[in-house]
């Protein structure tokens, strides 16, 4: 996996980042997403970066790709012609959801409306009991007659989704045989398969949402590949997961539901290892693109696993508004605030921003390509903080006087205010909403932020990383090497690996060995015959946790459990791990209450390559700048000048005083007047707030 020279691709909402590792270097590029054919954006830069390099494709030996088309196409519903068939009587599961309120007072609430609308929703007669045994034999001449309908109808996907499947998926697997004979070429999903797990609601909306994507995205694999070996590159393709691991196309094509958040997952990967290099065991990943903002918590240098993820949320923090996947994913938050997010006035004329993003076409009006909408890169660019001729790479020239327009029409001529004081007012907003969705997500988790550093990666959070560290706390801030193209960067530094879960309810009283040595046996035949079809040959390092909880209780929480054979007494070991993992999130534990176990699951991954720190730094020197550059001051409310560096020039030892600009092809490094910046060891930019210790 580590030989020869590798690519790595990122296709973001509003930019598609390329980045090519070989001869111990990387080259990278950015170039704007292609909305109506990403693979084209892809071809192009793989094509571009091959030429700058002169790397040959033939020397290229693996290409790993994330991607947010998933997460795209849940979120503007244009996925397939989607039908459901459920167990007689249950049609409407997906409607009722969890039968309640997600925002209690808004009397004017909406529920997120059903990926799958009703008359798309099918039901045959069949009925699996809690216990997996048969209350009702599969009527397969119902599903036939079913399938003969659906056949008439155009329909591009089916979930299949019954009663009590992930504990007995017979009925599920024989619906699957019959409907792949009488459809061909329809995508089947199979419940049992996407989502072995108890809770019929989540289990249903994964299977449908995985259903809705897959044939969009394995047709979009289908074209990159043909694409890819056109231009003579014909090593293996894996994709990153939303777990941090990478698999391979068979599994991404049978299994899309698990890219979801591939992208944000990437930038998580580099984070975690960022932080090992520079010794920070607490760290706030922040990671901030053209459309959105991702904020991740790393501590003990391990980013937090989470079994269930929502997409598409109608309330910008509230969860139970938007679509529950239960998927294995890199717990983060994810809000529509980027470089493209759109500024407006509310009814109120309080200035907002996002989550509409202006994305790559038409892109901000700056980029000069149709947008006409003010946006948070149009406010960067009036307050003087990037410089118009190297945005991209030099990809996009930005028209300053295009922003200016925007930002005093929409913003200042309706508030009676400076241009450049509705500039910095967008610039604030976009950062306090940042900062808040960091404060909630740390909260959820039992975390807090002090003495975290802050990793900041993406195309414009060096720009913004330290104004969100002055309103969360955080004395240091890290900019990794090519930090606009992180994500991308992290694919490279991600394991091949694979997840399984099984729901088996025991109490841990009466906690049976062979039972749970049998279901993590069979998890990790499945798991590996996943990953041995990207790693053949590689040492394999074995995970497992499983979800507990006090008897009575409604969720479970995620317990780390030892890769060992268990005995017979070691229902109160299990117990005793999860009392301490319950006290470490609710700093307390309930006595003379029963402990049971629900799911269980077992990631294995190729292992994991050692990480040095960085050796410290004996000499410093002051580099003098490129020039000055005019940059507005909220603060102050005047122009300063601020020093201009290239990164390329700056060898490990620089120490740079704000105000001052690190300029990138990818990114611009902001550092602001109360932080100093140096360059470390490994090439990164540390930035201290002054006067804080260390």
């Amino acid at each position: 996996m580590n030989n020869g020279a590798r690519l790595a691709i990122d296709i973001g909402g509003t930019f598609t980042d390329v980045v090519l590792e070989h001869g111990g270097g990387q080259d990278s590029l950015k170039l704007l997403t292609t909305p109506d054919a990403p693979e084209r954006a892809v071809l192009e830069g793989v094509g571009d970066i091959l030429r700058r390099s002169g790397v040959n494709a033939s020397d290229v030996t693996l290409i790993i790709h994330g991607t947010t088309l998933a997460t795209n196409a849940l979120i503007e519903r244009k996925g397939a012609r989607t039908a459901l068939v459920t167990t007689d009587g249950f049609r409407d599961s997906l409607e009722i959801a969890y039968e309640h309120r997600f925002e209690q007072y808004d009397l004017y609430m909406e529920r997120p409306p059903p990926l799958i609308e009703r008359d798309w929703r099918f039901t045959v007669p069949e009925r699996i009991a809690a216990d997996g045994s048969v209350l009702l034999a599969l009527d397969e001449e119902a599903l036939r007659a079913l399938a003969a309908d659906l056949g008439k109808t155009g329909v591009e996907a089916v979930a299949i989704c019954f009663l009590h499947s992930y504990v007995n998926p017979d009925h599920e697997r024989r619906a699957g045989e019959i409907l792949a004979a009488a459809l061909p070429g329809v995508g089947i999903t199979l419940s049992a398969e996407v989502c072995p797990e108890i809770r019929e609601y989540d289990r249903a909306s994964t299977a449908c949402a995985n259903a809705y994507v897959q044939p969009m995205i394995a047709g979009y694999l289908n074209r990159l590949q043909d694409g890819l070996r056109s231009q003579g590159l014909s090593c293996p393709l894996l994709l990153m997961m939303s777990s941090g691991g990478v698999t391979t196309v068979e599994t991404a094509v049978r299994l899309p539901i698990r890219l979801v958040e591939s992208g944000p997952a990437g930038g998580a990967i580099l984070a975690r290892d960022i932080a090992k290099e520079n010794d920070q065991d607490k760290i706030l990943s922040f990671d901030m693109g053209g459309t959105t903002a991702k904020i991740t918590l790393i501590d003990d240098f391990q980013p937090h696993i989470a079994r269930s993820f929502e997409v598409a949320r109608t309330h910008r923090f509230l969860k139970g508004s938007g679509l529950p996947l239960r998927i294995p994913v890199i717990d983060m938050v994810e809000i529509g605030a980027g470089g493209g997010s759109i500024a407006d006035l509310d009814a109120m004329q309080r200035i907002r921003v996002g989550p509409e993003s202006a994305g790559s076409v038409p892109g901000p009006a700056c980029y000069g390509n149709g947008g006409v909408a003010p946006t948070v890169t149009d406010a960067d660019t009036v307050l003087g903080r990037i410089d118009p001729a190297r945005f991209a790479g030099g990809q996009v020239t930005l028209t300053p006087e295009r922003a200016v327009d925007a930002i005093n029409r929409d913003i200042g001529e309706a508030l009676n205010i400076d241009t450049n004081i509705a500039a910095a007012g967008v610039s604030e907003i976009v950062d306090e909403h940042m900062a808040n969705a960091a404060r909630v997500h740390a909260i959820e988790n039992g975390k807090d932020m002090v003495g975290r550093s802050l990793v900041a990666f993406g195309g414009a959070a060096p720009l913004h990383a330290t104004r969100l560290a002055d309103k969360l706390g955080i004395d240091r801030v890290i900019v990794p090497q090519g930090a606009g193209v992180g994500s991308a960067i992290g694919f490279l530094r991600a394991q091949i690996s694979y997840e399984v879960v099984r729901t088996r309810y025991m109490d841990l009283r009466e906690f049976d060995p062979i039972a749970v040595n049998g279901i993590y046996q069979d998890m990790r035949a499945e798991a590996e015959s996943v990953v041995r079809l990207g790693a053949p040959d590689e040492a394999l390092v074995e995970t497992r946790s499983a979800f507990m909880r006090y008897r009575g209780q409604g969720h479970e929480i995620m317990v780390p459990v030892p890769v060992r054979v268990f005995g017979t007494d070691d229902g109160a070991a299990l117990a005793g791990w999860f009392e301490a993992a319950y006290s470490a999130l609710f700093s307390r534990t309930i006595p003379n209450l029963a402990v049971e176990a629900l799911t269980w699951t077992l990631s294995l991954a190729t292992d994991r390559p050692g990480v040095e720190m960085a050796p410290s730094i004996r000499e410093q020197y002051h580099p003098d700048p490129l020039g000055q550059r005019k940059m507005f001051d909220p603060a102050s409310g005047a122009w300063i000048e601020a020093a201009v560096h290239a990164r390329a020039d700056l060898r490990p030892g620089a120490v740079i005083q704000g105000p001052a600009v690190i300029v990138e092809d990818e990114t611009t490094t902001l550092v602001t007047d109360g932080f100093g910046a140096t360059v470390n060891a490994l090439g990164q930019i540390v930035l201290t707030r002054m006067g804080a210790a260390g």
